[in-house]
């Protein structure tokens, strides 16, 4: 799947902290037909047999939809099961050694948390950039905190897109207006709410007037 940066614009992490009367299927389900524009599997707590199954359902699900999935950390998994891309962190593979595991074809994102983090992960082949926490979360704990000074920054420096992440929801959102990002990945925002399908509506109406398209 060729990376458009509008995939960035309603961008859905997931987290089965929030699942309740529902799966985490149906769940992302209500969230793809409430617009979500990426669904990216984030799993610390399976085992690798689980994940991959998982990844599996998910994948079919989003395909049907034509959203772009992508999972969380595990590389070998997301070529595994060729997912359309990958996403890592500071503390995982570095962004060079996974551009070259997954190739050109795939998505790669970096989450950073300082302009020098964001520069090496674009020379490194990163497509897009997630910069947070933005704001104190909740699921995260141990998360970074990013001014939105230092979001602003990235934003004008780098020729990637990028987006916020970090205890976004529907009152703060548009405090992101004017920083320069493309979208917003969003965890509890979505997946707490009681309406996902509307809940995301109201949030993509948000982020238009957030990042101005």
């Amino acid at each position: 799947m060729n990376f458009n940066k509008e995939f960035l614009r309603l961008y859905a992490v997931t987290d089965r902290a929030w699942t309740g009367t529902l799966s985490l299927k149906e769940q992302i389900e209500q969230a793809l037909k409430g617009g979500v524009t990426c669904v990216q599997l984030r799993e610390k707590e399976l085992s690798l047999t689980e994940f991959a199954k998982e990844a599996a359902e998910i994948q079919a699900l989003c395909r049907r939809y034509n959203t772009p999935f992508l999972i969380n950390d595990n590389v070998e998994l997301a070529v595994a099961c060729n997912a359309d891309g990958v996403h890592v962190g500071q503390s995982d593979m570095a962004a060079g050694a996974v551009r070259k595991k997954i190739g050109r074809e795939k998505i790669l994102g970096v989450s950073v948390q300082t302009l020098q983090q964001a520069i090496a992960a674009q020379q490194q082949g990163a497509d897009y950039l997630g910069v947070g926490a933005v704001f104190t979360t909740a699921t995260k704990l141990d998360a970074d905190f990013v001014s939105l000074t230092t979001l602003q920054e990235i934003c004008r420096t780098v020729t990637i897109p990028v987006v916020a992440i970090g205890g976004i929801n529907r009152s703060n959102l548009l405090q992101l207006s004017e920083t320069g990002i493309e979208g917003v990945a969003l965890v509890s925002a979505i997946f707490a709410s009681t309406n996902i399908t509307q809940e995301c509506g109201e949030l993509m109406g948000l982020v238009k007037q957030a990042v101005g398209k």
